[in-house]
């Protein structure tokens, strides 16, 4: 662990560009590292916060032959996408590249090629899985099978997501092409691969001895079952005519492994922001005194745990990742979120039916973080955090704080009297927050910190409703001068505090108390950064106070300072909001059931006359009662045409008795009768379910009389 780093290089993990971004990769990646990332901003520090479009590798080919169109119609239509609704949600990326541009290329190659020359690969033929059918070597995600170790019959040849497990596409059992369906056959081809056992010492004696006590225990614990398991050679190039040429001779026609060029993708980002910068790039990837780290989700982890560290390690001129503080999961409604099965909150779709509340979201995401275990996306929790927590909590003290400043002073801070020991108390507790929240920041706990932020908001509001300035007000004016200063000061430290989690919030509430007019009284933050040799453009953000200020100054907000009018920083988000999220899951859902919903397999041969046998005639039900003491059960009065008899039939969860009288039915008139719970049944009513489950009649058209038979 690197203590008192002269510059940071963040990384968050490079989306693919199949498909726009969606909650779970905010909660697992992009929403720490920007808390993360903002932070270290605030406190004046040299960052370097790097992303981009990861548009190499077989999802992007199989996502263009799904949609019919080319790999490079699919990458320009998604990062499109996931770029803009990045920039409205606020993660402040220093820069955000694509794998697509020249500058990866040549970096991902000229990497390849050094790896190359040192004698770094094996070399080696060995049989793949080919589609005879398709003419074409299968890369990882066009084979589908069993997988070896669970069991899981649709395991992807690269990993199953059942059980985590990495794999390689010749481990599946019964292996079938997602391209013809067809079973592949093996088929001899050349491979270059890095040969990771050669790597374990250095492994287990940087991550296991030397990171034992500062990483993740997930992260820690699935690098240990790898290296303890025995770590093979991995192959880093494919066939594929999807992405970046191998550059050696009798390479042709095979392509750099995605998840060997797109970690490169880090390094050719960072270049072409330092060249846009006028700044030099190799001391944020290669200086000792750089602390690099990387977000990923936990599906990432051996990539940039054991994969990636062992390339940089090869190339010898690379520093190790500091930490690679994963998280895990996000499902959503109970669900594994899904791509391919629409069953996602999609980030581009929320901004367009929640605008101007993006900080909603992130507050959402941040305390419900999978931190530590898998957690729960439910829009009635994020309803409830809203309406309970920011606007209740938050959004309440601000506003009180800002109407009564407006409604006893005209807006300007008043001058505080001698302070009682509630204030002072109340001012010192209120410095000791940053140190606090940065602790649990600089341990990667963002959840936690979150938690100390409301905390600050809480004691605001402690204050005022223990103090009461409302009341105080008739008999003791001066006293409410200093209890509203007191609150104030409160108030602007929670402009700075809030930034990185809640950066709009942030911005609005600095405008409210119209922070910017004090650059000239409080000029700290700025000789702050001309100490660290930063500039204010550096930091994205513009702040007259800083992170530092709030623990070592009283008056954060000088009295004879006019703040602005009370706007509300949230509004209540009311029933029919949600209701109209979750009833749009509830579509996706069934849409899901129907388009995987197949048909039962047909039953055994029979003779027309056994059919024959069959009396099915149209019939009207004329009552329905339920059956006493039966859940499932409904005794029916049904005209037959040739009489009125009594049928029992169990669709009593499906349908009221009041719903289904006077209802059109088919009915099997010659079933030998059946007693049920004492009461004869003399025949059965035909039905089906349709893609929802639900029980569906079988019903003769309108014009057919009662005692038609069904022929």
């Amino acid at each position: 662990m690197i203590q008192n780093p002269k510059r940071y290089t963040i990384t968050a993990a490079l989306p693919y560009t199949n498909g726009p971004i969606h909650i779970g990769h905010l909660a697992g990646v992009y929403v720490p590292a920007d808390i993360y990332s903002r932070y270290l901003r605030l406190q004046g520090k040299d960052v370097a916060f790097i992303c981009g479009s990861d548009e190499h590798g077989v999802a992007i080919s199989m996502k263009a032959k799904k949609e019919g169109i080319t790999p490079q119609e699919v990458i320009d239509k998604y990062d499109g996408i996931i770029r803009k609704s990045f920039a409205d949600f606020g993660i402040s990326f220093d820069n955000y590249s694509r794998t697509s541009a020249k500058i990866h290329h040549d970096t991902a190659q000229e990497f390849f090629r050094t790896l190359y020359d040192n004698g770094d690969f094996i070399e080696e033929v060995t049989e793949q899985l080919y589609d005879a059918k398709a003419d074409q070597f299968l890369a990882d995600r066009f084979v589908v099978g069993t997988c070896p170790k669970c069991d899981n019959p649709e395991a992807y040849g690269d990993q199953c997501e059942k059980c985590g497990s990495t794999l390689n596409a010749t481990d599946l059992i019964n292996p079938k092409s997602t391209i013809t369906g067809e079973t592949p056959i093996l088929k001899e081809t050349k491979h270059w691969f890095l040969p990771l056992d050669r790597y374990t010492d250095f492994l287990t004696e940087w991550i296991l001895v030397g990171h034992k006590n500062d990483w993740k225990p997930n992260v820690y614990g699935q690098v240990k079952s790898w290296v303890d398991g025995g770590l093979e050679p991995r192959a880093v190039t494919r066939d594929l005519d999807w992405g970046i040429d191998v550059p050696v001779e009798g390479a042709e026609g095979k392509k750099l492994y995605v998840w060997f060029d797109a970690p490169i993708g880090y390094i050719s980002s960072t270049k072409e922001w330092a060249a846009r910068e006028g700044k030099d790039w190799e001391p944020y990837w290669k200086d000792e005194e750089t602390k690099l780290v990387h977000f990923i989700g936990k599906d990432n982890i051996v990539f940039h745990c054991i994969i990636f560290p062992a390339m940089l390690k090869a190339e010898g001129s690379y520093i190790l990742p500091d930490n690679v503080p994963a998280n895990e999961f996000l499902n959503l409604e109970g669900n594994k979120l899904s791509t391919s099965k629409n069953w996602a909150v999609w980030l581009h779709e929320y901004l367009e039916e929640f605008p101007e509340k993006q900080d909603v979201l992130r507050y959402a995401l941040t305390s419900n973080a999978p931190e530590t275990k898998d957690n729960d996306f439910t829009w009635k929790d994020f309803q409830a955090r809203n309406n309970n927590e920011l606007v209740a909590i938050f959004g309440n003290f601000i506003n009180r704080v800002v109407v009564l400043t407006n409604k006893y002073y005209e807006g300007v801070i008043p001058t505080p009297n001698e302070f009682s020991e509630v204030d002072e108390q109340t001012l010192a507790e209120l410095k000791a927050y940053p140190a606090v929240i940065s602790s649990s920041v600089e341990r990667y706990r963002f959840r936690e910190a979150l938690g100390e932020l409301m905390n600050v908001a809480r004691l605001g509001n402690k204050y005022l409703a223990d103090e009461e300035p409302w009341k105080v007000m008739k008999d003791n004016p001066e006293r409410v001068k200093t209890q509203m200063y007191v609150a104030l000061q409160i108030a602007a430290a929670l402009s700075v505090l809030a930034e990185p989690f809640l950066p709009f919030t942030s911005k609005k509430l600095s405008k409210i108390l119209n922070l910017s007019d004090l650059k000239e009284h409080f000029e700290g933050f700025s000789k702050f950064l001309k100490e660290k040799n930063r500039d204010a453009k550096d930091i994205i953000i513009d702040k007259v106070l800083g992170w530092n200020d709030i623990a070592e100054n009283s008056d954060l907000i000088p009295a004879g300072h006019k703040i602005g009018e009370a706007e509300l920083l949230f509004a209540k988000i009311e029933d029919e909001e949600i209701q109209k999220q979750i009833d749009k899951l509830e579509a996706t859902k069934t849409a899901n059931l129907a388009e995987s919903k197949q048909p039962e397999p047909q039953k055994e041969l029979i003779q027309f006359e056994d059919f024959a046998k069959m009396d099915i005639r149209v019939g009207t039900i004329l009552e329905a009662e339920k059956m006493p003491k039966a859940n499932k059960l409904l005794v029916l009065k049904v005209d037959t045409g040739i009489d009125v008899r009594t049928i029992v039939s169990g669709i009593a969860e499906s349908f009221s008795p009041e719903e289904i009288i006077g209802k059109r039915v088919s009915v099997l008139a010659n079933l030998a009768p059946r007693a049920l719970r004492g009461v004869e049944s003399q025949g059965m009513i035909l039905m089906t379910t349709n893609a929802e489950g639900k029980l569906v009649f079988i019903n003769p058209d309108a014009d057919a009389p009662n005692g038609e038979t069904v022929n």
